[in-house]
């Protein structure tokens, strides 16, 4: 997406929250923005508007990685503009802004994922039918998911990536609503996954008082661990005879669900699940539905994860049940073909990450690191982009509530590391009953990284279509909304799985999410597919 620079000069607004932002709009020399076009050319602190545009459906806006026309519906006015808080900055941004009197009076921020480079059109898009007036950002570069070139010699693009741009965004979209409205947002949601549920909690730890409430899926936010783990199972899954294909991946989660409570493909509780992989072991003269010495090494080193020289855990390694599918271990970790676990998500990731941000070396690969000096080295980036504090008084002080959920069957990000950071929350915080109050984390069964997989995972965020009732039971956005609004916490948010992942078709399974540590208990009656015939219990020792 191209931004022009607009030749139009108009004195810098300061930035501000609430009505104070509209206050200072109607005092800094001229009348609101009460048309579109108005907007364009004005100046709020770093950030210039370059375009706006009314859009008026039926239309379709370009969307990136991959691009695809993204179907608009809904009226509204495009306002594109940049940021620009360092000399080596260039944050693009947008905000929507539905009519006034389609507005709910409420501004949404829109996370993004890998190493950003693009906004996520569908999510605004919804966003913006719901009444929201939505932002996004390429996070200062533009580029796919993947690339992370961008990031050779520019700390300071490295730092916009990692915590700056989501800041700069949140506060000149406050100015832009002021602006156009004649008044302030009355609540400020953000919400992301993966590397938007890491900017997520970025945004908790750093800028307390952006967000009012804030929705964490499946975060990036031990990154600097994330990575290295990355490299150092590339590594073990190159040893000779190591390579797990598909079909070895499906023997290894069905010897799973065979071991551990499961039902329709996935474990209900894979925390407490105790299997053994050894157990696929090949015997003397086995060749088939067996596992070799070499591809259980390599398996023992995804589910440890890693640690450092003094056996201190670095990363967590993943669960076991989550293995098979298409968008399972063969996309993120394994690869589809021998040698070829270079053509993993993960592989890309950390050869990217190492390369560009770490070493400046774009030859660079796993194979040419190891996990004492892949850690070492890492360490130069962790004030960028780690989002690993556990102090969130401040944001819990400013009112903040915070919802993170997470699959257990995620192939990118393991579970674990919510679970970390959960407890690492609660043990700074004074235990889990003082951060219940405006914390809480959900793991979800069967899910996969952000959504999908053989369970329910529908619930709203990013990645998925909201419930098409927008109610508060079934979407994780409308369950953040009642807290923050009406102090009603989620007992449990109802994931649904639709017939062919599509919410405008039949619903074939819904299932309860359980505040952590609760998790979901089958009653044993009824249906499997239902959630009512679950309850939320302690976890099994």
């Amino acid at each position: 997406m191209a931004f022009g620079v607009s030749s139009r000069k108009e004195r810098s607004i300061p930035l501000a929250s609430g009505t104070a932002a509209a206050a200072l709009i109607m005092g800094a020399g001229g009348a609101l923005a009460s048309n579109c076009g108005d907007l364009a050319g004005k100046v709020f602190g770093p950030a210039t508007i370059v375009a706006a545009t009314t859009v008026s459906p039926p239309s379709s806006l370009l969307g990136a990685d991959p691009p695809k026309p993204v179907a608009i519906n809904s009226n509204f006015c495009r306002v594109q503009g940049v940021i620009k808080p360092t000399a080596d900055s260039d944050i693009k941004f947008e905000v929507w802004l539905p009519p006034e009197s389609a507005w709910n009076g409420k501004y949404g921020a829109i996370g993004n994922g890998g190493f950003a480079g693009s906004m996520i059109l569908p999510s605004m898009e919804w966003r913006l039918k719901e009444g929201f007036a939505v932002s996004g950002t390429d996070t200062g570069h533009t580029g796919g998911s993947l690339d992370a070139a961008w990031a050779a010699g520019h700390p300071e693009k490295t730092a916009d990536f990692g915590w700056r741009a989501i800041h700069e965004t949140a506060e000149a979209s406050k100015a832009v609503i002021a602006a156009y409205y004649g008044k302030a947002a009355s609540h400020a949601y953000f919400a992301g996954c993966s590397d938007g549920g890491r900017e997520a909690l970025m945004a908790a730890q750093r800028f307390p008082k952006d967000f009012d409430g804030i929705v964490a899926g499946a975060p990036a936010n031990y990154w600097t661990n994330l990575m290295t783990n990355a490299a150092t199972t590339m590594r073990a899954l190159n040893q000779p005879g190591a390579w797990l294909s598909p079909e070895d991946l499906a023997l290894v989660s069905e010897a799973a669900q065979r071991a551990c409570p499961s039902a329709d493909g996935y474990l209900d509780d894979p925390g407490s699940c105790r299997f053994d992989p050894s157990t696929l072991a090949c015997k003397p003269g086995q060749n088939e539905r067996c596992l070799s010495e070499a591809q259980l090494a390599g398996l023992k080193v995804i589910y440890a994860g890693t640690k450092d020289a003094d056996g201190k855990p670095i990363n967590p390694g993943y669960p076991v049940g989550g293995e098979a599918g298409p968008v399972a271990w063969s996309l993120w970790i394994t690869g589809t073909e021998p040698n070829r676990n270079a053509g993993s998500l993960m592989s890309g990731f950390s050869s990217g990450y190492f390369a560009n941000m770490v070493h400046g070396k774009p030859g660079w690969r796993p194979a040419d690191g190891s996990q004492a000096g892949d850690w070492a080295a890492a360490q130069k980036t962790a004030e960028a982009l780690d989002a690993a504090n556990p102090d969130l008084s401040a944001f819990k002080a400013a009112g903040g509530k915070l919802i993170q959920y997470h699959g257990w069957s995620d192939a990118a990000i393991p579970a674990q590391s919510s679970i970390d950071y959960y407890k690492a929350v609660a043990a700074k915080m004074g235990g889990v009953k003082e951060v219940d109050s405006f914390y809480r984390l959900f793991l979800a069964p069967g899910m996969m990284h952000c959504g999908l997989g053989p369970a329910p995972s529908a619930v709203g965020g990013v990645f998925g279509p909201p419930s098409p009732d927008h109610d508060a039971k079934h979407d994780v956005l409308a369950a953040l909304a009642r807290w923050v609004e009406k102090g009603e916490a989620p007992e449990t948010i109802i994931a649904t799985r639709y017939q062919d992942d599509d919410p405008m078709k039949p619903i074939v399974a819904q299932r309860p999410w359980c505040p952590y540590p609760a998790v979901a208990r089958f009653s044993g009656k009824g249906e499997h597919s239902n959630a009512a015939d679950f309850v939320c219990a302690a976890p099994s020792e």
